[in-house]
């Protein structure tokens, strides 16, 4: 049995470990394990901790996700403004920002140059080597902290390398999601029906919005650091700053160069302006820097920018090119979408065919017609947008475009709820895409996962008449599958053929035999209910239990679930009415899913039963998972809100003011971890 002193030791040693390899991972991109061994450490990490609560700390590698889900931001004050940077957008107005920087200084200045990243502002304090707080700019004096979410960050480092750092300083930089993750994430919220986001920008903004930090966990964020801001730093310039930050385990970017003449600017200017689109994030612009501080400081600030720096803004690459068709495409969810066939030119470093012109407001308020010439941008976007329309080449005899009435794939009359942007068909059984969308979905890692299936298959599986609903995966056989296939074109005009060959159809008849075994809200996700995505299906299956306790739910019901609003309540009630799903979901009952919760821990005796409780805090005696556990094994009930409907509230220290208050209000008692003992071990209540 290890003691005390023995964790404590190697609990230390771990946190440091992985905190190298970590760093090495997301920082240095130049990783000395495999992420098995990686894996294993944290989870001896977290184990240790486990057994050893006494050891919690929020700056531990394991706290990078999870943690209580917040209710409320609390509003910290910058230690110094945050202040915006001025904007040039011409080397003429660039010129003049160096002559004004010269003739203010009365001599030359070197100045840095950064790339402008197109993310979230932060400022991240370090006290000691660790991270104490992360703020966002706010109104530029207050802003909010979100140090949770930061946490989630993997490339921001929660305790610094070495011994050289000041003791407390503030570092400020960019939060940011690369392509990929923003590509990712527009994918998720399409199959859920969900608003995509319009850029990597908002997306990143509304990422550190969310209370839960094990879903910002998910957005895959990233944070370049670029300001270093501290009294006693013992550098006397912005470039020097920046590399020792470097070296303390920073992730400072590497794209920065010092420059001592404007030719030098214009030579970096040139080359991110032609090369900005091959980087895997977003830039709109590079940033010009005094290097020196004291000749920052003389230059001082406005109320509004400081005087030693500038960023000059690269126009959106924008293309002119022909409209050639529009075609009108029904999503998984019914949408349907109009899509601007091009002729193809390049843009931002691609070929673009295809430009969404989102809805039919759009359509008419850009008035564009067929054979137009018609101006495209990317600005972050997955599919270019058309932003306008050169109107001095339009035909005489070109006519208005007008959106279908009928879904172009059933010929079902379609509907535009009045709070809502999007056309829907409602024929969402019946309607060829819809289906297919459907078990695209149904099949995807994130639900099902019968990942030796993809859309090809499914596509091909449908024409055949083998699949209608997703019950009917649990009815194929070899039989079925062996011999079939079909040529099928991609995206990129090549053809291909997909095919079902014996090792094929063995893996796949594995696959949707080992998808019985899928935990019950993956099940509710996979169903493909509007709105309910990953994240609700959890709520919802933890709140009721069983499928059937869901499908007899009405809408005050639903209503008092957290994190269900109207919206989601009015698209569940609206699923379950239908004969067609509860025929669907009887039918995958049938085939052994999984449509109730495994609670993972029995009930020891029901003393807590009928009693909703929500943990706030740290606690001594228990770790905050060890909590919620002991609630439920004594028959109580966990929820992540307050209301007036909540019994306790378990108050941990430094539990948020905020929760403390909203409590107070409602008349919740507050109870401490010495009284919840107290309780467990008590006849009554």
């Amino acid at each position: 049995m290890i003691t005390g002193a023995e964790a404590k030791n190697r609990i230390l040693q771990l946190r440091q470990l992985i905190s190298e390899h970590n760093h090495k991972y997301y920082t240095l991109a130049a990783p000395e394990i495999s992420d098995y061994e990686f894996d294993l450490l944290l989870k001896e990490l977290q184990q240790l901790e486990e057994a050893f609560p006494d050891f919690h700390d929020p700056n531990s590698p394991t706290q990078r996700v999870g943690g209580e889900v917040n209710r409320e931001f609390v509003q910290i004050r910058h230690n110094s403004p945050m202040l915006s940077l001025g904007n040039v957008y011409s080397r003429e107005e660039l010129l003049a920002f160096d002559e004004r920087t010269r003739k203010m200084l009365g001599e030359a200045p070197e100045y840095v140059c950064e790339l402008k990243y197109d993310g979230v502002a932060i400022g991240l304090t370090y006290e000691n080597g660790r991270l104490k707080h992360a703020v966002t700019r706010g109104d530029g004096t207050t802003g909010d902290d979100v140090t949770a979410n930061i946490r989630t960050i993997h490339s921001i480092p929660l305790q610094l390398h070495g011994q050289e750092y000041p003791s407390i300083f503030e570092i400020r930089g960019e939060v940011y999601m690369p392509r990929k993750s923003f590509e990712r994430l527009n994918n998720e919220r399409n199959l859920t029906g969900q608003e995509p986001f319009a850029n990597p920008r908002n997306a990143a903004a509304g990422s550190l919005k969310l209370l839960d930090p094990a879903e910002v966990a998910k957005r895959r964020l990233d944070c370049f650091l670029y300001n270093l801001i501290t009294d006693k730093a013992g550098f006397d310039n912005h470039y020097d700053s920046l590399q020792a930050a470097r070296s303390w385990g920073l992730n400072i970017p590497p794209y920065m160069i010092r420059c001592s003449t404007l030719e030098q600017i214009y030579l970096f200017l040139d080359e991110w302006e032609k090369n900005r689109y091959k980087l895997p994030f977003d830039i709109d612009g590079i940033v010009i820097k005094v290097n020196r501080f004291q000749q920052q400081e003389n230059l001082g600030s406005t109320s509004k920018s400081p005087r030693w720096a500038i960023a000059y803004k690269y126009a959106p690459e924008r293309a002119a090119t022909s409209l050639l068709s529009v075609s009108f495409q029904v999503g998984r969810t019914g949408a349907v979408t109009p899509v601007a066939n091009l002729k193809p030119v390049v843009l931002a470093g691609t070929t673009v065919k295809r430009a969404t012109l989102h809805n039919s407001d759009v359509i008419r308020e850009l008035d564009v017609r067929i054979g137009d010439t018609v101006f495209v941008e990317k600005g972050g976007e997955i599919i270019p947008k058309i932003v306008s329309v050169d109107l001095t080449h339009r035909s005489l005899f070109s006519e208005s475009l007008s959106f279908p009435e009928s879904c172009p794939e059933c010929n079902t009359p379609l509907v535009r709820n009045a709070d809502e942007a999007n056309t829907y068909c409602p024929n969402e059984d019946a309607c060829p895409p819809q289906i297919k969308g459907k078990l695209a979905h149904f099949i995807s890692r994130k639900a099902m996962d019968i990942n030796s299936l993809g859309e090809g298959r499914i596509e091909m599986l449908y024409d055949h008449g083998l699949l209608k609903n997703v019950a009917d995966l649990y009815s194929l056989t070899a039989t079925d599958l062996l011999g079939l296939e079909k040529l099928s074109t991609d995206a990129d005009g090549k053809i291909k053929k997909i095919s079902f060959r014996e090792k094929s159809v063995e893996n796949i008849l594995k696959g949707i035999a080992a998808s019985r075994s899928v935990p019950f809200d993956r099940v509710l996700y996979a169903l493909g209910i509007r709105y309910v995505g990953e994240t609700v299906a959890k709520i919802l299956t933890g709140w009721f239990g069983n499928i059937d306790a869901l499908a007899k739910a009405g809408e005050e019901a639903l209503l008092q679930v957290p994190e269900i609003g109207s919206k989601i309540a009015s698209s569940i009630l609206q699923y379950f009415e239908r004969q067609e799903h509860r025929e669907l979901i009887n039918r995958l009952k049938e085939q052994n899913l999984r449509f109730s919760t495994e609670k993972t821990n029995e009930i020891t005796d029901n003393r807590l039963q009928g009693k909703t409780f929500i943990v706030s805090g740290r606690f001594k005696t228990f770790s905050r998972e060890a909590l919620l556990a002991t609630i439920e094994k004594y028959g109580g009930r966990n929820v992540s809100t307050i209301s007036s409907k909540t019994d306790f509230l378990l108050a941990g220290e430094e539990m948020g003011p905020a929760k403390k208050q909203k409590a107070t209000s409602l008349g919740v008692r507050m109870i401490t971890e010495e009284e919840f003992l107290q309780m467990i071990h008590t006849e009554k209540l």
